[in-house]
């Protein structure tokens, strides 16, 4: 385990290298500038691309990606994880060593605004009331959290959660709210999942529980919480694959659905419900393929008979637009980078390929993707 004494030095080098980045090539400023806080109404969806160290975007219409003017941006970092917080007007993006901010415009064209953080984190969210932004560390086994100013995005450290995890190793994946604000979820890989109670008006967390995979060969890869934050759906690989699905009782404590975790691809490594809650998809990575399942009564998930669909080399991530009427998936190994899918209008569930780009000059290393709410 690293130190926060170590992640301070990096920080510090950091500083050093953007600041003499400032001085010889004019890449940007390094502060927080004062930004407009106009909504963007766009529907817009970001994508990191850790090879290439680069941010590609794309404005969203009916069945189409066009890129946004000035993307793929070049960055002075590598980026590892990003969000875009509520109500559409800052997009976060976390390097090794910090985390920076970028405004959006109404078109999403992004102006670089400076690190708004020192930290070494490998996801990100934000509260669903806009607040606060909380990073799951890389480093320690810690919750990085920070109150937001939503007029300008500046972030002001507020607190660190610490979780303890026992003869397992921790390999930090995903963090993610609750819709309802009140919980916090983060994959551990084989060190399995921490729930936290979270206190929205003084953005306090608590570890309340820790939920074991069973085995040092399976591994807990990433989360999606249903809009009633009744049930936790889990991307698990390596001995018990598949999805993993939970309900959510009093205080985040989870319980196993019957039958879970739920067969899947090899190596389910990302999972997203569709915008009516009917519908769960799991990114298998290793057979670039996405399965689908109906969720039933008492969240039973039931394989789509259309499942699965293909897509992109080692298909790392996925997300909703805030249309909810595609699905995209990104794709660390490209053969696409990215794939938008449309929700079929005659068999249910079902994914349709309806577009795919490339985030750059291959191979990008696509590796996380975050859209507007």
């Amino acid at each position: 385990m690293r130190s926060r004494c170590g992640r301070s030095v990096r920080g510090l080098m950091a500083v050093a290298v953007l600041t003499a980045c400032v001085a010889l090539t004019g890449c940007g400023p390094f502060f927080i500038a004062e930004s407009s806080t106009t909504s963007s109404s766009s529907d817009l969806i970001y994508v990191a691309n850790a090879t290439t160290a680069t941010l590609s975007g794309y404005v969203i219409g009916t069945g189409t990606m066009t890129a946004i003017t000035s993307t793929p941006l070049a960055l002075a970092y590598v980026p590892q994880a990003l969000v875009v917080t509520r109500p559409n007007t800052f997009l976060y993006v976390a390097g090794p060593s910090a985390v920076y901010l970028y405004t959006i415009a109404t078109d999403g064209v992004l102006t670089a605004d400076g690190a708004a953080a020192y930290s070494d984190v490998v996801s990100l969210d934000v509260s669903p009331d806009g607040n606060w932004l909380v990073g799951l560390d890389a480093a320690s086994e810690l919750l990085d959290i920070w109150q937001i100013n939503t007029s300008t995005g500046a972030l002001t450290t507020e607190a660190s959660a610490s979780y303890s995890i026992s003869n397992a190793t921790v390999s930090p994946k995903m963090v993610r709210f609750s819709p309802s604000g009140s919980y916090l979820f983060a994959a551990l890989g084989t060190g399995g999942d921490v729930v936290f109670t979270f206190n929205t008006s003084t953005g306090v967390a608590a570890s309340s529980q820790v939920l074991s995979t069973g085995s040092t060969s399976t591994s807990d890869n990433a989360l999606a919480v249903d809009s009633t934050t009744s049930t936790l759906y889990i991307a698990r690989s390596g001995t018990t694959t598949g999805v993993a699905v939970y309900t959510i009782g009093s205080a985040g404590a989870l319980t196993a659905v019957s039958g879970s975790p739920f067969a899947a691809g090899t190596t389910p490594y990302a999972v997203a419900i569709d915008s009516t809650g009917t519908y769960v998809y799991a990114a298998n990575r290793t057979d670039g393929t996405i399965s689908g399942f109906t969720i039933g009564t008492g969240s039973v998930l039931t394989a789509l008979s259309s499942s699965p669909y293909s897509s992109g080399t080692l298909v790392t991530a996925l997300a909703t637009d805030n249309s909810g009427s595609y699905l995209f998936a990104v794709a660390n190994g490209g053969s696409p980078d990215l794939t938008m899918y449309s929700y079929d209008s005659t068999t249910s569930g079902k994914l349709d390929t309806i577009a795919a780009v490339t985030t750059g000059t291959d191979p990008t290393g696509a590796i996380a993707i975050a859209a507007t709410h």
